[in-house]
């Protein structure tokens, strides 16, 4: 199994798509990036984050063999403009490399839905909490970093979702990270400023457009060094926390009609 899946008797769901850096050995073998150079561009240690909930999908294969958070069509990076302008390959994958990547893809996202189904037929209403990471040093390890006004420290992306349906709840989410007390101040924490949110919400609510809620969280690597992937250990735990606190807020609100 390329992902590990933890299901329990609770209505809200955590998930890191990108969390992994593990590659079956074909697509190793013409892979042009290297380790370094992949890990970057991955969300590490976002499946710590996953265990502030009871359900959760953590998936170990790297998003350059598979990306999960994209179209379908989308989600084998073809050329260096699917994958921020890096060269991926050494030589072009054939097609039934890419068809087995697609398998994967397909095998997760049937996955998501028997568990997103059976949150539905216990609940009725449910939460998947979609994490990830971004990049906000692209100038290099001793350059500039991307401005503050449009890289907040985490994006909540709801552009994908009826927002109005579920407005108190998005809206209780952000108040309650915003209240956190994160090392003695709060976080930057903003709506659709930076994603919107990707594939994997999109399928939540186009599948369950009444039931299911899917936050798109995306935290700016402010707590790692992003080039050399050395995290800072103690702001790890304090996000945690800081999602941590946002579940009893989430159940309130699904508990309202």
């Amino acid at each position: 199994m390329f992902f590990r899946l933890v299901e329990a008797n609770a209505p809200v769901l955590a998930v890191a798509i990108h969390n992994g850096h593990d590659l079956r050995e074909e697509v190793a073998d013409i892979m042009a990036l290297d380790d370094a150079s992949r890990f970057r561009e991955e969300d590490p240690y976002t499946g710590v984050w996953t265990t502030v909930v009871k359900n959760q999908i953590v998936v170990y294969r790297s998003r350059f063999e598979v990306d999960l958070n994209r179209p379908r069509e989308k989600a084998v990076y073809q050329k260096p403009e699917d994958a921020w302008g890096l060269k991926v390959w050494k030589k072009q994958p054939s097609q039934g490399l890419i068809e087995r990547s697609l398998a994967l893809y397909d095998g997760f996202y049937a996955q998501l839905h028997r568990t997103c189904s059976k949150l539905e037929k216990e609940y009725g209403r449910f939460v998947v909490l979609d994490l990830h990471s971004y990049n906000h040093r692209r100038q290099g390890p001793q350059g500039v970093p991307a401005d503050r006004e449009g890289n907040p420290e985490i994006n909540i992306g709801t552009g994908t979702m009826d927002r109005e349906r579920w407005a108190s709840l998005v809206d209780r989410f952000i108040r309650d990270l915003r209240e956190f007390d994160y090392c003695g101040r709060s976080l930057d924490v903003r709506e659709n400023v930076k994603f919107l949110g990707g594939n994997l919400s999109r399928t939540v609510h186009e599948h369950f457009p009444k039931s299911g809620c899917a936050l798109a969280v995306e935290l700016k690597k402010f707590f790692m060094d992003e080039w050399t992937g050395t995290v800072d250990g103690e702001q790890l735990k304090e996000i945690r926390e800081a999602l941590r606190t946002t579940v009893p807020g989430i159940l309130d609100e699904l508990k309202k009609k």
